[in-house]
């Protein structure tokens, strides 16, 4: 995507291709890599990433002060916890995590996994996201710098043994 691209005003269609970022960079998480399709400053503060696993897990447990995050399972098995309920989602099921909810969630299957996670308003999770996947591994367990993106760090990881 060139310059020009990346810095319209986005008041015209934009199209992300399948197995693309929407600026067409590349961002791991160690057990999963994430393509932005739709960002905060282009759509009034919407947040759209798919999330592609080749590993099971997920994030440490936290809460958003300000954002709602939702969840769509696109390939594979997921484990959520969100408050004190507890669900195993398979493609077609979504969910909810509304904003000071604490919530947890990991893939639980056997081979790849694909997600849709929506946040909104976007805040600055696009600046999160871009933070953690330099080092290509999960977020570090750094209260400060949840703390920094408008979280709140809670917990580890969803245990699916």
């Amino acid at each position: 995507m060139t310059d020009s691209a990346r810095s319209q005003s986005f008041n015209t269609a934009v199209v992300v291709d399948a197995g693309h970022d929407r600026f067409g960079e590349h961002r791991g998480l160690g057990i999963s890599e994430i393509d932005f399709k739709v960002t905060g400053a282009g759509s009034n503060g919407l947040f759209v990433l798919e999330n592609i696993f080749h590993a099971k897990g997920g994030p440490a447990r936290h809460l958003h002060v300000a954002q709602d995050e939702w969840f769509y399972v696109l390939e594979g098995e997921f484990l959520f916890e969100i408050g004190e309920e507890r669900f195993r989602l398979k493609p077609g099921d979504s969910v909810l995590g509304p904003r000071m909810v604490p919530h947890v969630w990991a893939h639980a299957g056997d081979g790849r996994g694909r997600i849709l996670v929506a946040f909104t308003p976007a805040g600055s999770m696009e600046a999160f996201f871009r933070e953690v996947t330099k080092a290509d591994a999960m977020p570090p367990q750094d209260p400060a710098l949840w703390r920094a993106h408008g979280m709140e760090l809670l917990g580890p990881p969803l245990s699916l043994k």
